[in-house]
């Protein structure tokens, strides 16, 4: 007896709105992080030296990330035990909580040392939660794809980034623009925190509208009739017995993905400033226009990747990315101009979304149903601890106390050729996981 299942048409893109709004969530929250950072470390983190704060500033950022593999583990073991819809569900209201903290923390002024705890703790819940918000949206998005249009509907998890960083930018610029630089650095840096809360009531409206995915129903349904596979054995024991190979090579291809990111995407608006000595209002036009090519360039790379393989367009990315990065920042310093370092962000927006927009659904199909959600959690956020989260600061110190002024494209090469090597040996098990999850015998 096989039994197969389908989802209409409405329902698919029901699970790409309900999956991309908490992503969005998250996303918005390091843009806005990153665009304030600066006004953040002069309210909080009290210094003479005003490298020293921002690296303070970026500390706090980074540390947020540590906790990510503590959320990867017990958030992914959730959502493959009690399903994707609730992982999405909680995760979206722990990602509110903490941009609602650290929107309406007291400053330094107000609570002395107590100030920068309550930044900590709001990125200890954001951290927490993005741990599982990957994977559990990663394995949500997939698992409702048909087998044509995985790449597609995965990409709207990283296009979903790139509408956030719109919405910062476009936010940040307006606030820069509305009020004096003083308003600003005092109080109208919470501005785009507080918005960023209205957020979550509609994600979370969302996820609860929607059904399980069907390919998690079929495993449970599996699960009951098979009494080996129904044995209650914990997905990260599972993962790391079965599945060895594939978390070594997902963490070597996750690399690339956190750290282009990050130092790209994320931490650029403030080394344009701090570094490159654009405005700040230049560096959020510049964010605001190449995001826009960026939200574009994913959903093209995730719907090319459905066509040509997930292999051979990030192998592309990958050599793109290395070979990219340091002639763009040569030229945005020799050629200080807005213009020019709209075209510089821009390109680094398109070489970025070549890679992530390819990237979850790559990723998700080297893990079965049975631990995808773990899978990817672990292996994306195990990076995001080490490489990505504390980016910026690493960025921070070299270029503002040792005067490298291309670290970030040192960074970004390195990290290319890490997960070039790790693409070559990415297994493929697509065709015999759909295959085996597909139908129930």
């Amino acid at each position: 007896m096989v039994e197969e299942h389908s989802v209409s048409k409405k329902t698919a893109i029901k699970a790409v709105a309900a999956a991309s709004i908490g992503n969005a969530l998250e996303w918005y929250d390091f843009s806005v992080y990153a665009f304030f950072a600066i006004y953040i470390s002069q309210n909080f983190f009290p210094s003479s030296n005003h490298s020293i704060q921002l690296i303070s500033a970026f500390l706090i950022f980074g540390v947020g990330f540590v906790i990510r593999p503590l959320g990867a583990v017990l958030l992914g073991n959730y959502g493959d035990r009690a399903g994707r819809k609730a992982l999405l569900t909680f995760t979206i209201i722990l990602m509110a909580a903490g941009v609602l903290i650290i929107g309406i923390a007291p400053t330094y002024a107000v609570a002395g040392i107590g100030a920068p705890i309550f930044i900590l703790i709001g990125r200890v819940l954001q951290g927490f939660s993005a741990g599982g918000e990957m994977g559990g949206a990663s394995a949500f998005l997939v698992e409702y794809a048909d087998e044509k249009n995985k790449g597609k509907y995965a990409a709207w998890l990283q296009a979903s980034m790139a509408i956030s960083n719109i919405l910062g930018a476009l936010v940040a610029t307006v606030v820069t623009l509305i009020f004096t630089q003083e308003q600003v650095a005092s109080w109208g840096w919470r501005i785009p925190f507080l918005l960023g809360v209205l957020i979550a009531p509609v994600g979370l409206y969302l996820r609860n509208k929607l059904n399980e995915t069907p390919q998690f129903l079929i495993a449970e349904k599996r699960k009951q009739e098979d009494k080996d596979l129904g044995r209650k054995t914990v997905p990260l024991v599972k993962a790391l017995v079965k599945y060895p190979r594939e978390l070594i090579v997902g963490v070597g291809f996750s690399v690339l993905w956190v750290v282009s990111v990050y130092t790209l995407i994320i931490f650029m608006p403030t080394y344009e400033q701090q570094t490159l000595h654009f405005s700040s209002f230049e560096a959020f036009v510049a964010s605001l226009i190449a995001n826009v090519f960026m939200f574009a360039g994913c959903l093209l790379s995730g719907l090319y990747s459905d066509k040509f393989g997930r292999q051979k367009m990030l192998l592309i990315a990958a050599g793109l990315l290395f070979v990219g990065v340091y002639p763009m920042l040569l030229f945005v310093e020799n050629v200080h101009t807005l213009l020019m370092l709209i075209v510089t962000q821009t390109v680094f927006c398109l070489l970025v979304s070549l890679f992530v927009g390819v990237a979850p659904s790559a990723l998700s199909e080297i893990f079965p149903t049975e631990v995808r959600s773990t899978g990817i959690s672990l292996t994306y956020n195990l990076p995001n601890a080490l490489l990505g989260g504390f980016a910026p600061a690493i960025l921070t110190l070299f270029t503002e106390v040792f005067q490298n002024t291309f670290a970030p494209a040192w960074y970004v090469m390195v990290c290319a050729i890490i997960t070039f090597i790790a693409i070559l040996f990415m297994p493929k098990y697509h065709k015999a996981f759909v295959a085996t999850e597909s139908h129930v015998y």
